[in-house]
């Protein structure tokens, strides 16, 4: 299991998201029971299902089946509950990180059994799927023109049909707020009075919603490099192409000081244009691929992907061999998401689209965005993640729309983010702490990358001291940064 997981790193590896206030207390009698049983990937794993409303304001309604899995905690004698893992996306999968070696250090998983799922509409919780042939028809990500918008508005419209199709009537309810109501249920089905969870970049959505609905139900919650659900669509696409360019001018401050960067010496900012602008030309191909050329939208995953880890050494190597240099064994895979193979295609935007509003009237509105990410992003331009979607969400239902964040819980919740984030900026987790109010406690990890949980031993030691004593850091607590080795 990745211990920093986030859908932007899986889009690029596969390439190579308003409450009622009713509804709050469905989930704890709609729970049943779950039949664990050995995983067929991994026997030492267990796994199971757990019914739940597709419809939560319908609770005696039809039910989708989520996938669970369960690491149990290897000393019986000193458990504490479980602990419920949130995977990132939207499109993590839960049951996939807990078929991996735990991210979770050895006191956490001596003290907790570990449980993850697949969230509805991923995976094996009835996802969200279409057919390849309508999803490869999907025009480039991004627009230039009145006519362009005009394509997409059409295109959406026929794709949201077809996956509502494929998908049956999960398709309507996978927003992050029903995510939290089968959080609870899988609590009530675990046997627990109340929730201890951990969730990183997507899934802290989820445990938001969670202490909104749930407020009285938590016993410790980390929420590790937040969403900032009270964003609109202009400020949450501005905020990602900031953070984006402020993670790539760390790594180009770390190749001017640093011997092990192979770019030392060298204008890593005219490098990085020209590859941007060829590749806008259709001129970028990536080794070993003769067949196609590597998009400009696609070239900037690279820049988002590879600063996650931090793994500077390595993006200063593919840079190089972008550049015509040697190719090194570890260049990732080329980051084209061309045709899908197959009769199907999983679409776990249409979680993002439900849970943000990021819907724009035409082509003049999303041009003012995309200037407003390119003035805070001279070089990044935007993030290719949230501005690749935002088309794919126009005229898209939204079930759980931006709104300041409501937490009325005596729980003490800890918030942590690092300052240089590629994914989900560190005013984003601020932001959040603020308002969640004066219950939660804002960890700051000085450095870099996604998902500060096992960064360094300063971030894991306070996570895991609140997860299994209650302890909370100290107000403005803060962990040095260390030099990243990847």
């Amino acid at each position: 299991m990745r211990r920093r997981i986030s859908a932007l790193a899986t889009a690029l590896m596969a390439m190579a998201s308003l409450l009622t206030a009713p509804m709050a207390g469905a989930a704890g009698a709609a729970a049943g029971g779950i039949t664990w049983g050995p995983c067929e990937e991994d026997a030492t794993v267990e796994c199971g299902t757990l019914a739940v409303p597709i419809d939560w304001s319908k609770p005696d309604g039809p039910t989708l089946d989520l996938a669970l899995a369960r690491r149990k905690a290897t000393d019986p004698a000193a458990r504490i509950g479980s602990l419920l893992s949130n995977p990132g996306g939207p499109g993590g999968s839960g049951v996939s990180n807990m078929l991996r070696p735990s991210g979770f250090s050895e006191e956490i998983q001596r003290r907790f059994d570990l449980v993850s799922y697949d969230p509805r509409g991923v995976a094996r919780s009835n996802a969200v799927i279409c057919s390849a042939s309508v999803y490869n028809e999907m025009p480039y990500p991004v627009m230039t023109s009145q006519a362009d918008y005009d394509k997409w508005i059409a295109f959406t419209k026929r794709l949201r049909a077809d996956c509502r199709e494929r998908t049956g009537p999960v398709y309507d309810h996978v927003d992050s707020a029903n995510v939290a109501r089968d959080m609870d249920a899988i609590r009530a089905a675990l046997g627990e009075d109340k929730l201890t969870s951990y969730g990183v970049s997507y899934g802290t959505l989820a445990q938001q919603m969670y202490a909104e609905l749930f407020p009285n139900r938590i016993r410790a919650m980390v929420l590790d490099s937040n969403m900032d659900h009270s964003l609109d669509a202009k400020a949450f696409q501005v905020t990602e192409a900031a953070t984006v360019q402020d993670s790539f001018d760390e790594f180009i401050a770390w190749c001017a000081r640093d011997t092990d960067c192979v770019l030392k010496g060298r204008d890593v900012k005219a490098l990085w244009k020209g590859l941007l602008d060829k590749a806008q030309r259709g001129e970028l191909y990536w080794p070993g691929v003769a067949d196609r050329p590597v998009s400009a939208h696609n070239l900037l995953w690279l820049g988002v992907v590879l600063n996650e880890g931090p793994a500077w050494r390595r993006l200063g190597r593919a840079l190089l061999a972008l550049d015509g240099g040697p190719v090194p064994p570890d260049m990732p895979g080329f980051p084209g998401n061309g045709p899908v193979g197959g009769e199907i295609a999983e679409l776990p935007t249409a979680i993002l689209c439900e849970d943000f509003n990021l819907g724009v009237r035409n082509y003049r509105e999303y041009a003012d965005v995309m200037r407003g990410s390119n003035a805070v992003a001279p070089d990044m331009r935007y993030n290719p993640m949230p501005m690749g979607d935002m088309p794919i969400c126009q005229g898209h239902p939204v079930n759980n729309p931006q709104h300041r964040l409501r937490y009325t819980g005596s729980a003490p919740l800890l918030v942590g983010n690092s300052l240089h984030d590629p994914d989900t900026p560190y005013v984003w987790s601020a932001n959040v702490a603020r308002q969640l109010g004066p219950k939660a406690t804002l960890l700051t990890y000085e450095g870099w990358g996604h998902g500060i949980y096992g960064m360094t031993e300063c971030t894991t030691v306070a996570m895991d001291a609140y997860l299994i004593s209650l302890t909370v850091p100290a107000r403005g607590a803060r962990c040095r940064a260390e030099e990243p080795q990847g």
